[in-house]
């Protein structure tokens, strides 16, 4: 650690960390919470010392006090500085708070010098560790998924562990978490490091399919079933034979559907619609979704024992509000991808607008930011990205004198006009996340033929399959 930060009015402690100091290590000093943040916003510290009267000064008077927002201004550099939380005696219950919110450790006034030398030792000891199991985990997970799986969440770290001890076993995993989480990106996962990597993955989102033609997606049917069946059909189960099903939003199935897939879960085998002959397949099913299945059971809506069947080892992916830690990892990652994918020269995001990404909530979590990201990359004009291609209204969130207002000389026209393509390309936007990309689909939600809706994209700019 090369560059440290204390923060705190109490000089003695100023002393105390300059005595722990070794050769090549520097020390910043700041003497209330407003220099200790402008210089947070400045340059990166490996470590912060900061006193929690600082840190109280973040939270939201009158609410529940919410340590993890009151922390991460402090992090604002880039999000890997260790805090360390200095603290009277008379304060050490707020403290463990923050600690249990994402501080490191925490020092009690007055500050022994070799009590500051063990907690970095400590500290250093952690990070070496944890980066050897960050390289391991990396090396041991194959292609370009690497980058997605580096995470500074507690939360992520669980949800890995668990899919590292699922994948190897053909257990059926059901897979629960908000629209865009990455709910198909852990299928794939678990199947590229399950015994049947080399047999087939077949993703079937339910939801897209209709109701009358969902069995006849998953299980087949014969020459002549229904009205339209002119050819046998292969289901996907049976496709899928020998490796892994993906069973996306699988809440929405029929009941009828929901019974032949109970049977093949508990038996192996199923018939295709209109056939007789029962067909056996090893197939490992892994489901998705997004909305509480224990609700719908108590609705009527699913089988009960279907549930359970499905339910044998539960996965909840946590929404990206509950892990802006990972913000920059993710979006450094995403943005190698996409000079990869244009080549325009654009390396990382500057300082002001990751201050916007972290701040913003993503309801579309992961998704959004990719798509949000691609906009921003395409309209980007410099060597980094910048304010000036993300959303005005997210730009408006974090830094509400720097939207881009009407000014008194527009006339009264121009502004109304400005404001409705604003209104009308963020409703597109959303759009297009919550139909992952289906322009009919979208079209029949606004209410517009495919054609309209396709000519109101290329207004804006706006790839449908920057969404899917």
């Amino acid at each position: 650690m090369k560059s440290m930060l204390v923060a705190t009015t109490d000089p003695s402690v100023k002393a105390s960390l300059r005595s722990a100091l070794k050769r090549g290590q520097r020390l910043e000093e700041a003497a209330s919470a407003q220099d200790c943040l402008a210089l947070v916003a400045r340059r990166r510290f490996d470590l912060a010392f900061v006193d929690i009267s600082f840190i109280n000064e973040q939270l939201t008077p009158g609410a529940e006090p919410d340590y993890g927002a009151a922390l991460r201004p402090f992090r604002a550099s880039g999000g890997g500085t260790q805090l360390i939380v200095l603290t009277p005696p008379e304060s050490i219950r707020q403290t463990v708070s923050a600690v249990k919110a994402g501080a490191d450790n925490y020092l009690t006034y007055p500050v022994n010098p070799h009590e500051v030398e063990l907690v970095i030792a400590g500290l250093n000891a952690r990070r070496q560790i944890e980066s050897e199991l960050e390289y391991l985990r990396e090396s041991s997970w194959r292609g370009d998924a690497s980058g997605l799986l580096r995470t500074r969440s507690p939360l992520m770290r669980e949800v890995y562990e668990k899919l590292e001890m699922v994948a190897p076993t053909r257990a059926t995993v059901l897979l629960t978490g908000e629209t865009g989480t990455g709910k198909s990106f852990l299928a794939r996962l678990i199947h590229m490091h399950s015994s049947r990597s080399k047999g087939p993955f077949v993703a079937v989102h339910c939801g897209s399919i209709p109701d009358t033609l969902v069995e006849s997606e998953l299980f087949g049917h014969e020459k002549g079933a229904f009205t339209g069946a002119e050819r046998r059909k292969l289901g996907k189960f049976q496709i899928a034979d020998q490796g892994t099903i993906l069973l996306d939003e699988v809440g929405t199935i029929s009941p009828a559907a929901q019974i032949k897939l109970l049977q093949v879960l508990q038996e192996g085998s199923f018939s295709r619609v209109g056939g007789e002959q029962d067909i056996s397949v090893d197939v490992r099913v892994v489901a998705a979704s997004n909305v509480d299945l224990a609700k719908k059971i108590s609705e009527g809506g699913f089988r009960n024992d279907l549930y359970y069947r499905l339910n044998v080892f539960a996965i909840e992916l946590p929404p990206l509000r509950s892990r802006r830690e990972d913000l920059p990892l993710l979006v450094a990652n995403l943005m190698d991808r996409l000079e990869r994918k244009y080549g325009k020269g654009i390396s990382g995001v500057d300082e002001q607008a990751m201050q916007v990404l972290t701040a913003y909530d993503w309801p579309g979590n992961i998704r959004e930011l990719e798509n949000l990201l691609e906009r921003a990359y395409i309209l980007e004009r410099g060597r980094r990205l910048g304010l000036a291609g993300l959303p005005a209204d997210l730009v408006a969130l974090e830094h509400p004198g720097e939207a881009d207002e009407p000014s008194e000389g527009q006339s009264l026209a121009e502004v109304r006009r400005r404001a409705v393509e604003e209104v009308e390309r963020r409703y597109l936007e959303r759009l297009l996340t919550a139909k992952k990309g289906r322009v009919d689909q979208a079209a029949a939600q606004a209410g517009v033929t495919t054609r309209q809706l396709r000519n109101l994209l290329a207004k804006y700019a706006l790839s449908s399959r920057g969404f899917k």
